[in-house]
């Protein structure tokens, strides 16, 4: 017995069924591709964040301590990527990357001013690893946090 609307001869897929797994694996490919992210930018945005958190506690030592404190990259010489200056001996802050080591180019200055004043002007430094850029700034008030990187 034959089911209404098929006849004997007619098999496989219909147009509907076709475009539904096209559709389906559009939408996979689509997925993973922006799942794939460049592990040198991953790693210097975790870097970034770290070291805006950073940036923040040594303010928040500087302002109860009372003392200058500044950062600074550290020479190839020294085991460390970077340091923090005029910090009390009993605030141990991390002084290396997580990953590779990041490139740092402070706009105008040498060092990052932290404290002790709650004003500490403008400043602006730039990370790289690789081909990847980021760069954190402050307005001198409030905290640094990633700004746009300059165009090329």
């Amino acid at each position: 017995m034959i089911a209404a609307g098929r006849s004997l001869g007619a098999h496989g897929f219909t147009l509907i069924e076709l475009l539904v797994v096209v559709a389906l694996i559009a939408i996979a490919t689509a997925t993973v591709s922006l799942s794939l992210r460049d592990p040198a930018a991953a790693q210097l945005e975790r870097e970034a964040e770290r070291l805006t958190a950073l940036f923040e506690t040594a303010r928040a030592e500087s302002r109860a301590a009372g003392l200058p404190v500044q950062w600074a990259p550290s020479k190839k010489d020294t085991g460390d990527d970077f340091q923090f200056l005029g910090l009390p001996k009993r605030i141990i802050l991390p002084q290396r990357w997580l990953g590779e080591p990041v490139a740092v180019q402070i706009a105008g200055a040498n060092v990052i001013n932290l404290g002790p004043e709650p004003m500490i002007g403008a400043q602006r430094l730039q990370l790289s690893l690789g081909t990847q850029q980021i760069v954190l700034a402050t307005d001198g008030l409030s905290a640094f946090e990633v700004a746009p990187a300059p165009t090329p």
